[in-house]
């Protein structure tokens, strides 16, 4: 940028568990989407990795929010204080002048009116002079690589941390979709429910979540077995300390209930799609973006309960930001954003 350029352009991907922001094309922002406050007065504490290291180990001086709950916004100054840190991460060197802000931010397809307005009015206040909103499936399709105004029927599943959202996407809008709350934290707590049930003991949401990443299957038969994760925790009986080895087939199971819910909406939306679309979609395959993307065995369990191929978007995890900097970069050429 010039000594006196004032725009500066981002693409943000708002999600329940990461926020990431592309500037210049490159994603400058990757962190956790929480924030530690003062307990008394509300001023920030940390954000982002920071806070994150702070979950669930605070005082009663400090407190954690995670501003997004699945997939809208929970907490609105939570999540002003959030995007302003955020935004000032990234680096601007060489403007003489505070720069205005273009954003385009992606949003759940199911989001309402007053959700739409949530997020515009955060980014209004967190600095944004223009904010423009992209659903999420069509940023996953974008950044999936797919040619979404082609005439031509896509299928993308993007699985986040509050929300997984499946669309049937042609010529630049989404034909048919689903949108339910099974995603990475149901996870997680399921995985927490399972080891208090079976093993007894009590593990937290960090734990939890780092088991989900090493070991989190969607079938209990691998082809290359991850290695036990091995974890210790009190017990809930004794309060004593108690070591459990938990092998990914176990995880499986803990996860078994909430995958057929999305095995359910993946159906439905299969159903519903015209059938010129549904042609296309056993030619093209099935797209898998966002975190969920990760857990091992999900394309294989998908396939086989579709019959159609399944692909995993490429760095799944930024698959959805990547696609909102394409949005960002052709905000002329594209019809389907939403001007906030």
């Amino acid at each position: 940028m010039g000594l006196f350029s004032l725009t500066q352009e981002l693409a943000i991907d708002l999600g329940t568990a990461n926020t990431l922001i592309i500037y210049n094309g490159q994603v400058v922002v990757d962190e956790p989407s929480i924030v530690a406050v003062d307990a008394h007065t509300g001023s920030l504490k940390a954000v982002g990795k920071k806070a994150q290291q702070m979950h669930e180990r605070t005082n009663p001086g400090i407190k954690t929010i995670r501003p997004l709950k699945s997939g809208v916004i929970a907490d609105f100054n939570a999540t002003e204080l959030m995007l302003r840190s955020m935004i000032k991460m990234v680096k601007t060197s060489g403007s003489l002048f505070s720069p205005s802000l273009r954003m385009v931010i992606c949003i759940p397809s199911g989001s309402t009116n007053v959700e739409i307005r949530a997020v515009r009015d955060s980014a209004e206040r967190a600095g944004g002079r223009e904010v423009f909103m992209i659903y999420e499936p069509m940023a996953a399709a974008l950044g999936a690589g797919i040619d979404v105004e082609a005439p031509e029927g896509n299928l993308i599943i993007d699985i986040g941390g509050g929300t997984s959202e499946i669309a049937c996407i042609s010529l630049g809008g989404i034909v048919c979709s689903e949108s339910i709350d099974v995603a990475g934290d149901v996870f997680t707590s399921d995985i927490q429910a399972y080891v208090r049930q079976q093993h007894n003991i009590r593990i937290g949401e960090r734990t939890a979540e780092a088991i989900k990443c090493a070991i989190g299957a969607a079938i209990p038969d691998m082809e290359e077995e991850p290695e036990d994760f091995v974890v210790t925790a009190p017990n809930m009986l004794t309060a004593l300390p108690q070591t459990v080895s938990l092998s990914y087939s176990e995880i499986a199971y803990a996860l078994d209930k909430s995958l057929v819910k999305l095995d359910d909406a993946l159906m439905k939306v299969l159903e519903s799609m015209p059938p010129e679309l549904y042609t296309d979609i056993v030619k093209n395959g099935i797209y898998l973006a966002g975190g969920g993307a990760l857990i091992k065995g999900l394309d294989r369990r998908l396939h086989e309960k579709t019959g159609i191929p399944v692909h995993i978007a490429e760095d799944p995890l930024r698959a959805i930001v990547r696609g909102t900097g394409i949005a960002l970069k052709n905000m002329n050429n594209f019809s389907f954003l939403i001007k906030g």
